[in-house]
């Protein structure tokens, strides 16, 4: 690991400048033991505008050059799907703590490739799985662990969005890991994972693209207990994006958009509490603050979002697309 680590702020690196990394960008910004001091992009143009929007003193045409950038301590991969292998790997082997975005990559056998290399350069990486770290997200599971609507019956989530149809864009490309279960299926399937751990059956079917992408994918996770997770994304319409996590003595609901920022409410005993967080960064600025502590303390590795849990998460990805028939 970089070991000339400042002893009070990370200093970070972007590597990609799409959407998300605009967003995480200015959570750094609100960070107070992270600061943004390099991006890049494969467009100079691109990397210099990023780079003067939020204050970064360096950018670059090329992520190699980030990599080996000796001021920055920790690099954040925001490139699309297909390419998280490549851009992490090329930043561990420089001994660059990376936080990568979610999903890790396109297979387990990537992602075990990953893993191996972060530990044989003793250098941190984590699964930029920002819902893990969002305050209503970790209050609900308290709840759950607590017994709060005691032993957990059933589980319903959905994400579904519609965006306009470009089969050049990365949403539609299937070679580019595009599709509704990799970009936003992950959450549903992240959630079920986090509540109700590993299913002992999965049911799967798909809709899909021209382009080979998926545009909406249904998976029911049984367990041994006779509990059903019911999980569904989609490309093709609008849908509420909620979750609602039943039990023996009540039920949890979480509010639009449940793996964002929110809010959720708790039933019980003909009673409904609901509990606000005041959120006021995009969102990011948790899994920001959780990774640059973990680097300060020359931790390797995270507890709240550990490499087994990335490991059991792509394994169930890559269980779902064997059932769809869906091959990168």
């Amino acid at each position: 690991m970089n070991r000339n680590i400042s002893p009070k702020k990370v200093r970070w690196g972007i590597i990609g400048t799409g959407g998300i990394a605009h967003k995480f960008a200015g959570d750094i910004l609100r960070v107070p033991n992270a600061e943004l001091v390099a991006v890049a992009s494969r467009n100079q143009a691109k990397a210099e505008s990023f780079a003067k929007q939020y204050h970064a003193e360096r950018s670059y045409a090329g992520y190699h050059y980030l990599a080996g950038d000796p001021l920055v301590d920790a690099v954040y991969i925001a490139t699309p799907h297909a390419f998280h292998k490549e851009d992490t790997l090329l930043c561990l082997k420089r001994r660059k703590a990376v936080l990568c975005e979610k999903p890790l990559a396109l297979s387990i056998l990537q992602v075990n490739e990953m893993i191996e290399t972060a530990k044989a350069n003793d250098t941190l990486l984590m699964e930029a799985m920002w819902t893990m770290f969002l305050p209503h997200y970790q209050m609900v599971l308290k709840l759950l662990k607590e017994g709060a609507i005691g032993n957990i019956t059933g589980l319903e989530a959905d994400f579904g969005f519609s965006p306009h149809y470009d089969p050049e864009s990365r949403l539609f490309k299937k070679e580019l890991g595009g599709g509704s279960l990799l970009d936003i299926g992950i959450y549903p399937v992240f959630l079920a994972l986090s509540v109700l751990g590993i299913p002992d059956e999965i049911e799967a079917s798909a809709t899909f693209f021209d382009t080979g992408a998926d545009s909406s994918c249904s998976m029911v996770f049984s367990y041994s207990n006779h509990v059903k997770a019911r999980l569904y994304s989609t490309f093709l319409k609008q849908t509420p994006t909620v979750a609602t996590i039943s039990g023996e003595q009540g039920k949890i609901g979480i509010h639009p958009k449940f793996h964002a920022p929110s809010s959720f409410s708790i039933e019980k005993g003909g009673t409904i509490q609901r509990l606000d967080f005041g959120v006021n960064t995009n969102g990011y600025s948790f899994e920001i603050e959780h990774f640059s502590n973990l680097l300060l303390n020359g931790k390797t590795e995270s507890p709240l979002m550990p490499l087994r849990t990335s490991k059991r998460l792509i394994q169930l990805l890559d269980a779902v697309r064997e059932k769809i028939g869906l091959d990168y």
